[in-house]
């Protein structure tokens, strides 16, 4: 079973989210091919939950991921910080292996992430 834990700061954003948008069913969060390190984290208010999604419950909202990206999830938290101007979602991932020094890609360690978005 994979696991990925929400903050309640993550939760009261994608609700605060949907409300300011007035309709969705969740947060949809998954990897992309991108960068000099090879993903970034996608997200999007969603609303619909595909049949290819896993509906993760938290907090009284909801995250969709894709399950090929459930492996390169697994054991990832999920927060929303602000810091001065800028607030983002942000994914604290075991799988990560590196980050490139840009900060927009990662690389995942060897192993992790079996099915991730190609």
């Amino acid at each position: 079973m994979t696991s990925i834990t929400l903050t309640q700061a993550a939760a009261r954003q994608i609700r605060s989210q949907i409300a300011k948008h007035g309709s969705g069913v969740g947060l949809r969060v998954g990897l992309k091919p991108v960068g000099c390190s090879g993903y970034a984290y996608t997200y999007a208010l969603a609303d619909e939950v595909r049949d290819d999604e896993l509906r993760i419950e938290s907090h009284d909202a909801t995250l969709l991921i894709a399950k090929r990206d459930l492996p390169s999830l697994d054991g990832a938290r999920l927060d929303f910080v602000a810091e001065g101007l800028r607030q983002s979602f942000q994914f604290d991932n075991p799988n990560v292996g590196n980050t490139c020094g840009c900060g927009e890609s990662f690389s995942l360690k060897p192993g992790a992430g079996k099915g991730a978005s190609q």
